[in-house]
């Protein structure tokens, strides 16, 4: 389920990322930073992302189709009027007024006016001088007794709407997945950033170091050529890592979004959250959960099973076709406009009624037969289609678990191997400073420790992502 802030909340959260004040990300204030956590980074997408609005749209294009197909349901009134005249002499004055109501179990109600006139006029159509009503009823008997194009497009149109949510919904994740990765690589990005940051005030600390014993005679002068080199090779490594921070940043901001489509720009000294890719276990049976889940809801899934649904009302309506067409069609007479409640007495609406039978059937059906044949043909490719993508989905999801759990196995040994070598480095700075050591070993060691932190911190990226991933999977990214 989606779960969205406080309106009032989520605006404060938008004005307050446009007017941040812009910060170096180096000797950052700890007061001056502003934390942007993934959850307020969901909701605020949901709120105000251009793609979440356009998803929005779905339900309601869904709710107008089917206002549209309920729309055959719709009384009709018409009215028409003719006359002719010509040498002085009324050949006929013919006034018709039909109202008809539609039923959604199949018969159709119809009521009506005629008044009619003149010397050439069709015996057949004359009526009194006040005009004749009617009121009466027309039932099909054979094809359209059980469904009919009115009651199809309707029953479609509602499935409609749950095809809709689906889509919706798929576009959602789709949004938040792209989303989410972005957010765990600038969180990577800031990461590598002050990780490398540190490493090099310590390597400009030791060069100060060596300068320093130098000057003395402790160091012989090659090693502050050493120490330049490293401080220098650690600058390179810096300005890459803040370009590819900086990068990161605006990945993230464009799905930053204020109200009324206003993009915002995310600062300096706005940063992530350090949270979220933090080990957690899944449960042993909530694979099993996720793959009905994922049977259950997942938008392809459950945009197939829908689409069957569908299909099913049109393979009834195109059998309903093969049956003839049958209609009966009866109305009571009245020789006035208004009907009162006399005209319902047995001998008069025996006495004064107009009564219709009509029967039609194509001799070869071949229209009907084939609209029959290309629905169940449809049919079979959307099961063939539905049992397809449910076998991917259940294997999208084992192999983002499957990856999840190796993840966390590879995460726990490089947690080991940052702690091993964390211990040679600074087993390497005490020899050095006993003088039984390079500064060439020291750096080395120091460097090593650098690339096994930036390692683990990129497993715990990929992590974070393999996280979002399996629940994306299975068709739901919940907000918080």
């Amino acid at each position: 389920m989606l779960v969205f802030l406080n309106k009032n909340f989520r605006l404060l959260l938008a004005v307050a990322l446009i007017l941040v004040s812009q910060l170096p990300v180096r000797g950052q204030n700890k007061d001056s930073v502003q934390v942007i956590t993934l959850q307020d980074f969901h909701r605020l997408i949901l709120q105000f992302h251009p793609i979440a609005s356009q998803a929005a749209l779905l339900n309601e294009q869904a709710r107008q189709e089917l206002r549209m197909a309920r729309g055959a349901l719709d009384p009709v009134i018409s009215s028409k009027l003719s006359e002719k005249e010509y040498g002085g002499k009324e050949y006929y004055h013919i006034w018709t007024n039909t109202l008809q109501i539609p039923t959604w179990f199949g018969p159709e109600i119809r009521a009506g006016y005629d008044q009619t006139r003149g010397q050439y006029l069709d015996p057949e159509k004359r009526t009194p001088a006040a005009g004749l009503s009617f009121a009466g009823i027309s039932v099909p008997l054979g094809q359209g007794l059980f469904i009919d194009q009115r009651r199809a497009v309707i029953k479609q149109a509602a499935i409609f709407q749950d095809i809709a949510e689906a889509e919706r919904v798929k576009l959602i994740n789709k949004l938040l997945l792209q989303a989410t990765k972005d957010y765990w690589d600038w969180l990577m990005n800031y990461r590598e950033t002050q990780l490398i940051q540190e490493s090099l005030e310590l390597a400009d600390f030791r060069l100060r170091a060596v300068r320093s014993r130098v000057r003395e005679g402790d160091l012989a002068a090659i090693d502050t050529v050493e120490a330049l080199t490293e401080v220098q090779n650690r600058q390179v490594m810096l300005q890459q890592a803040q370009l590819a921070y900086n990068n990161a940043r605006l990945m993230v901001a464009t799905h930053l979004w204020a109200p009324n489509t206003v993009p915002l720009e995310l600062k300096e000294h706005t940063v992530p959250a350090i949270k979220g890719t933090e080990l957690t276990s899944l449960p042993k049976d909530s694979v099993d959960q996720l793959l009905q889940i994922a049977k259950a809801n997942h938008p392809d899934l459950r945009k197939l099973v829908l689409k069957g649904q569908q299909l099913a009302i049109e393979q009834r309506f195109a059998a309903d076709k093969l049956k003839p067409k049958l209609n009966l069609e009866y109305n009571v007479l009245r020789n006035d406009f208004y009907l009162r409640p006399d005209v319902l007495d047995r001998q008069y609406m025996g006495a004064n009624y107009k009564l219709g039978v009509s029967f039609s059937l194509p001799l070869f059906l071949r229209e009907e037969r084939g609209k029959l044949q290309l629905t169940k043909l449809k049919q079979q490719s959307n099961n063939f289609e539905l049992t397809q993508v449910t076998r991917e989905v259940e294997n999208n999801l084992l192999a983002a678990y499957n990856e999840w759990l190796a993840l966390e196995e590879q995460i726990k040994l490089q947690e080991r191997m940052v702690v091993n070598a964390n211990i040679l480095r600074n087993g390497e700075v005490t020899r050095f400073q006993n003088g039984e050591s390079s500064l060439f070993l020291v750096n080395s060691r120091e460097v090593k420790l650098m690339e096994a932190q930036l390692k683990l911190n990129a497993l715990r990226t990929k992590y974070a992502k393999a996280k979002t991933t399996l629940y994306w999977a299975a068709g739901e990214i919940t907000v918080d």
